[in-house]
C-alpha cells in the first residue's frame, strides 16, 4: 500500500508549491508508507524527464528534500512505498516506473504477484528487473496502450488484471508530455485494518497554478473525489481534465 502524489501546472512549479503549506502532512504519512519513495519530473518544453528514488523514508532523506527543492518542473509523480508482504524492499522495486516519455506509479497489490506476467508483451518483459505486481501491471498497460491507444489501453489492462488475479487496488498515475492519466479502481473492503474509510480514495484540486492529484490521508479541504472505477486525463496543454468511467 502506498501514497500517491502528481500533478501538471502552466509553469515549472514543484511539489510543495502545487500543495502549499499542507505538503508537510502528506510526507507525514512516510513513516507507515516507509520502504521507499521517488519522483520523477517531466518538464514538456525540454522534453526532459529526472528520475530519483531510494530504499528510504522520505521524513528522513536529505535526497528527497533536494530532489524537491532543485527539480521544479511542469508535470511530476511522487511516491511513497509501503511494500506488499513478501515483496523485496530495494531499488529496483521502487516508483516510479518509466518506459521512454511514460512514468507510472501504483497503490495496492495485485495477487498473486505475477498473475498477468503472460498478457504482457515480449518486448516489455526484457525490461522487467524487478519482482514486484506494479512494475507488471505497468508493462501490462504499456502493452495494451501501444496496441489500442491510451483510454481503451488502460481499460483493457485493468480488465485483464481482474480477470487474472485479485486485487486491493488499482489506483494509479501515468504521466507523459501529453497527458497525466490517473486511474481510481479499488475494493474499499481490503483496505488496511487500521485505515480509515477513505484510504484508497484519490482526490484532486485545479486552480490557476494547475491541477493536482493525491491519496488521501492528509489534509484536502475542498478538494474533488475521483470517483472509484473512473479515470481521469488531463491534456497537458488546456489543463482540461475528462472523466471516464472505467
Amino acid at each position: 500500500m502506498c501514497r500517491l502524489m502528481g500533478y501538471v501546472s502552466q509553469d515549472e512549479s514543484s511539489f510543495a508549491a502545487q500543495a502549499g503549506r499542507d505538503f508537510s502532512e502528506f510526507i507525514a504519512l512516510a513513516p507507515v508508507h516507509c520502504d521507499g519513495w521517488g519522483i520523477a519530473t517531466h518538464n514538456r518544453d525540454r522534453s526532459a524527464m529526472v528520475l530519483e528514488k531510494k530504499v528510504e523514508r522520505a521524513d528522513e532523506s536529505e535526497v528527497f528534500k533536494k530532489t524537491i527543492a532543485e527539480n521544479p518542473a511542469d508535470g511530476a509523480l511522487l511516491h511513497l512505498r509501503w511494500a506488499t508482504q513478501g515483496l523485496a524492499i530495494n531499488e529496483n522495486n521502487t516508483h516510479p516506473f518509466t518506459y521512454g516519455k511514460f512514468s507510472f506509479i501504483h497503490n495496492g497489490s495485485i495477487f498473486p504477484h505475477d498473475a498477468i506476467f503472460n498478457f504482457i508483451d515480449e518486448k516489455f518483459k526484457s525490461l522487467i528487473i524487478g519482482d514486484t505486481d506494479s512494475e507488471l501491471y505497468f508493462y501490462l498497460m504499456m502493452s495494451q496502450i501501444e496496441k489500442l491507444g491510451l483510454v481503451e489501453g488502460i481499460r483493457s489492462t485493468i480488465a485483464l488484471v481482474k480477470t487474472h488475479g485479485t486485487t486491493t487496488s488499482l489506483n494509479f498515475m501515468l504521466i507523459n508530455d501529453e497527458r497525466l492519466v490517473v486511474g481510481s479502481e479499488h475494493n474499499s473492503l481490503k483496505k488496511p485494518d487500521w485505515a480509515l474509510d477513505d484510504y484508497y480514495l484519490l482526490k484532486y484540486k485545479k486552480d490557476d497554478k494547475g491541477v493536482l492529484f493525491a491519496s488521501s490521508g492528509w489534509n484536502q479541504p475542498g478538494w474533488s473525489v475521483l470517483e472509484n472505477h473512473h479515470l481521469a486525463v488531463v491534456d497537458r496543454s488546456s489543463f482540461e481534465i475528462e472523466v471516464i468511467s472505467l
